[in-house]
């Protein structure tokens, strides 16, 4: 009943999302874990772009003819050329800064540009013997990525449906794509 108490004390403290983790792991062990678990993400109205982000002219055949009209909506410059969708201009998503549009959200969804990281930040540690302890994570910044990437769409092969993007020589890698890198 007691634990119950503080407990439910500690919880008035935070605001936000909260989620108790209960375990039989050390302190350091829990620590290392939730520092170094992350996972690459697509951005979410609201956030605020890490890079920026152009989408190269030319053919894009890894989309469908009918997806055209939903490109354009979304203030791609598109054309179809033989069935084909084509962006007429290298077009900018978004600047390193901005607060991203649930339009630009989209079109970094449809080029799979992943541009966010899901992690969990510990904020405190609460022990059976009743110590509250705050904790500082505020430093792990894992965020090694180039400020500028142009997105390129790949050519469309039977072998490949599932991929969006090819690779060249300097090319920044991602899990669903691939970018050119420019620092």
């Amino acid at each position: 009943m007691n634990t119950r108490i503080t407990l439910i004390k500690l919880v008035k403290n935070f605001k936000d999302r909260l989620v108790f983790f209960f375990t039989n792991k050390t302190k350091n062990e829990v620590v290392k874990w939730f520092c170094n678990y992350s996972e690459r993400d697509y951005a979410r109205s609201g956030t605020v772009a890490i890079q920026k982000v152009t989408i190269e002219a030319g053919p894009l055949p890894a989309f469908s003819h009918s997806m055209e009209p939903q490109l354009r909506q979304l203030g791609l410059p598109t054309k179809l050329v033989r069935g084909v969708i084509h962006l007429t201009t290298d077009y900018k998503v978004c600047d390193l800064g901005d607060t991203l549009t649930p339009e630009q959200c989209r079109i970094l969804k449809l080029f799979g540009h992943m541009m966010a990281d899901f992690c969990i930040q510990l904020e405190a540690m609460w022990s059976n013997n009743g110590s509250f302890e705050v904790l500082d994570t505020s430093a792990s910044d894992k965020s090694n990525r180039p400020t500028q990437v142009t997105v390129k769409a790949k050519q469309k092969s039977p072998d490949e449906d599932n991929a969006m993007f090819e690779a060249e020589d300097d090319v920044y890698s991602e899990s669903c794509g691939m970018a050119d890198e420019k620092n």
